[in-house]
């Protein structure tokens, strides 16, 4: 067999409009060199409704997929390479389990408006819909949750707490104002005696990767590169962004490296986010400034999807083998309509 980049390469040539490859920034290099599409969730979603090619490869974990097929347009088919990379934050808040909460939130007499990181599989983000929410991701989770603060007397912010957190110290909604619930199999652990008066509720999930980020990680690195600038992902946890320089979204933090090195060359950049990411900025700018991984952070899940593997969809389509995503139908509606909502209060 000839070089699998350089067979993908054809294959793209071959199927030409018809092929548009999305890819996460949190892809390795040899994935992300053949993306025709390249970025973070929010950047992604907007892109979808623009794709006029028949056949999308998303090279991403398993929501990601789903969100692509849900703003497709009709007759379009989303493939992913690697159907068993999953999240395991998407997984933290199962749809029954998020209904049932909310259910009991109505119950207690608060109209709360469910708000879902897109960290989040097709059946949560039906719920969300139904319940009259949206979708957000970290670069507009600020918008969203003020949005969402409109629409009732309180916000449940799922499934990561971290970014709830920090979108909420952002904006000014003060500690008390908050609460993150203790929730069980079978709902609210503590529904009798959950405070009534919080503005905003937290559902008690994360990022494994971006929460093994430690304060003393910051202060290492501040002692070991004096002078050195930190940033981070809001979904790491609040003491550590309070400890960095600056937070923000996969597309912020990738044009703050931009701005470093064209502003302040010879600067150390610490960044505190997946490590394929920062590996591909210190590659970008290796001759500007310096870029150093806050601590290891890899998802093995993103890292499920490997040049090989895209390589077999792209000939499984060439072949008409390959099986595109199939998404259950009766979800759709609601579950599109909490993107959709997004996007418009976005103004896409």
């Amino acid at each position: 067999m000839q070089n699998i980049s350089a067979e993908i390469q054809a294959i793209k040539r071959q199927l030409g409009d018809k092929l548009c490859i999305m890819g996460h920034h949190y892809q390795n290099d040899a994935v992300v060199q053949h993306c025709d599409i390249a970025g973070d969730s929010l950047e992604l979603a907007r892109r979808v409704p623009q794709v006029n090619a028949d056949y999308i490869v998303f090279c991403g974990v398993y929501f990601m997929g789903e969100s692509a097929a849900l703003l497709a347009k009709p007759g379009q088919a989303v493939y992913l390479p690697s159907m068993d990379a999953d999240c395991l934050m998407s997984q933290m808040t199962p749809a029954p389990l998020a209904r049932k909460v909310l259910e009991q939130l109505y119950e207690r007499g608060r109209k709360v408006i469910p708000l879902a990181y897109a960290n989040t599989d097709l059946a949560l983000k039906a719920v969300v819909g139904e319940y009259g929410g949206a979708v957000c991701t970290s670069a507009n989770a600020g918008v969203m949750l003020q949005w969402a603060m409109k629409q009732g007397d309180g916000v449940l912010f799922l499934p990561d707490r971290h970014l709830g957190n920090n979108t909420a110290t952002a904006l000014g909604i003060p500690p008390q104002d908050r609460h993150v619930l203790r929730i069980g199999s079978k709902g609210l652990v503590d529904p009798e005696t959950l405070p009534l008066d919080k503005k905003l509720l937290l559902w008690p999930g994360c990022c494994a990767i971006h929460a093994r980020f430690d304060p003393d990680d910051v202060r290492e690195m501040r002692a070991a590169h004096p002078g050195c600038r930190v940033i981070a992902h809001p979904e790491c946890r609040e003491e550590v962004i309070s400890v960095c320089d600056g937070a923000g979204s996969t597309s912020f933090l990738i044009k703050d490296a931009a701005r470093i090195a064209a502003e302040a060359p010879g600067t150390t950049l610490i960044v505190g986010t997946e490590n394929h990411l920062v590996h591909r900025l210190a590659d970008r700018f290796k001759d500007q400034c310096r870029i150093i991984p806050l601590g290891h952070a890899v998802c093995g899940n993103m890292a499920k999807v490997t040049e090989k593997k895209l390589w077999t969809i792209l000939t499984e389509i060439v072949s008409q083998k390959a099986i595109p995503l199939a998404i259950e139908e009766e979800l759709c509606p609601p579950a599109r309509l909490s993107l959709t909502r997004m996007l418009e209060v976005c103004g896409q």
